[in-house]
This record gives C-alpha cells, sequence and structure tokens, in this order.
C-alpha cells in the first residue's frame, strides 16, 4: 500500500543484468520463440491437480511486468475450490447464452464459428485452477483516501501476457475466457468496486483427446506484424 510520506524518488543501482554476445542472444530468443509457438489455447482439459506453488509463481512473474507509475493496478484470484468454481461457470453461462441468443451482434458471431465456441463451458468446472484477473481502477493510500492508476488497461494487459508465458513455462496449457458482462464475479469473490474483472484464466493440463481448431494455427507471418525503418 502506498503513503503519502514515502512519494519520493530513490535510485537503485541497477540490481541485475544479462550478458550475452549477440549470438547467445539471437539463440536466446529464437529458442524461447520455438518453446511459445508450441503454445496453444485448450478448451479439452483434464483432471489432474496442479500444486498451489506452480500458480504461485506464475502470479509473481505477472507481479513483476511494469505498470503505468508502478501503481501495479491488478488483482489476482485463484480458484481451485470445486464449488466456487461451478458458480463462476453458471454465472459465466448465463451470461453466454444471452450472448449467442441474441446479445452479440451478427458479425461478432460469425467471427468465432472457426473457433467453435458456443454458451457450453465446462472447462470451468474440470480444469483445476481458475485465475481471475481484475484490473484496479484506483487504489488508495494508508489512510484511505484515493489515488488514481494510469494506463491500468496497458498495464492489466501486459501482467496478464506475463502470467500466460509463465504458465506455459511451467508445461499447463490455459484458456483465456471473458464473458459479458463480468460483474457477477466482484460477489463472487468479495472484490471491490474499484476493481474490474477483465479475464478468467482456467489453468491446467490438456487431456487426451484435447484438440484445437485447425485456424488456431493460422498465424501472421512477420512481414503483417512489423515495419522496420532503419
Amino acid at each position: 500500500m502506498f503513503s503519502r510520506e514515502k512519494l519520493d524518488y530513490s535510485a537503485t543501482d541497477l540490481p541485475d543484468r544479462v550478458k550475452l554476445s549477440e549470438q547467445e542472444s539471437l539463440s536466446a530468443v529464437q529458442a524461447h520463440l520455438a518453446y511459445m509457438q508450441k503454445r496453444h489455447s485448450v478448451r479439452d482439459f483434464c483432471d489432474a491437480p496442479v500444486s498451489q506453488e506452480v500458480i504461485d509463481a506464475a502470479i509473481m512473474a505477472a507481479g513483476s511486468a511494469p505498470s503505468g507509475a508502478n501503481h501495479q493496478p491488478w488483482y489476482f484470484v485463484a480458484i481451485s475450490n470445486a464449488q466456487v468454481k461451478h458458480q463462476i461457470r453458471l454465472a459465466s453461462e448465463k451470461e453466454e447464452k444471452k450472448f449467442y441468443s441474441g446479445g452479440g451482434n451478427d458479425e461478432w458471431i460469425k467471427a468465432l464459428e472457426p473457433i467453435g465456441t458456443d454458451a457450453h463451458k465446462p472447462h470451468l468446472d474440470i480444469a483445476p485452477w481458475l485465475i481471475v484477473i481484475f484490473a484496479q481502477r484506483w487504489g488508495e493510500f494508508d489512510d484511505g483516501t484515493r489515488y488514481k492508476n494510469y494506463y491500468v488497461p496497458e498495464s492489466v494487459g501486459i501482467a496478464t501476457g506475463f502470467l500466460i508465458s509463465a504458465l506455459h513455462h511451467a508445461g499447463l496449457t490455459c484458456l483465456t475466457h471473458t464473458p459479458n458482462p463480468m460483474k457477477f464475479l466482484n460477489g463472487l469473490l468479495g472484490r471491490p468496486a474499484s476493481e474490474k474483472p477483465v479475464m478468467i484464466l482456467a489453468v491446467g493440463h490438456p487431456s487426451e483427446d484435447a484438440a484445437v481448431p485447425g485456424v488456431a494455427k493460422m498465424k501472421k507471418p512477420l512481414a503483417e506484424i512489423m515495419s522496420i525503418y532503419d
């Protein structure tokens, strides 16, 4: 928690340095690329357990992400309790049924057809962990007065990317889920009005018969996602 009396600048020598040769750097990033290309969003989970220590470390990695003014405007709720997971599934499916029955526009629903999704979300029960990511729209000083958080969507997006990468490096798969609206999560998980739920991650191991939509393997080539000015 921030304190009004401690808002001063203090320089600290860079504590960690990674020194690689140009070839070592290239080899390292190519190895990372190859491993990240093995990441897949999976909807078919098995119920094999995942230790809390793994989840803790992954969330600590997420918490190391950069953020606007270093306010770290995120909060993560990790759930393994079967009853709470089922409550989340029921509430999510209620909102999803509204979406697929007309709440979502035709273009949006059409865009989802190659992904093969519908309102049925059994993975929310089956996956051993659900991680709900909240964005903190404002914070509080230790005297209870509010302060503004900056670049909240950008900061939480970066932290979420760190989290997904950490989970993948732990040998786990995850699936992003964003029912709309998600206000029910504040009530179910006891989170304050200052926090906006932005995503549910189902986390675990894929089932033996897990499949992914073919379109998911269609990634844009480098020329379509990058420009260079040298």
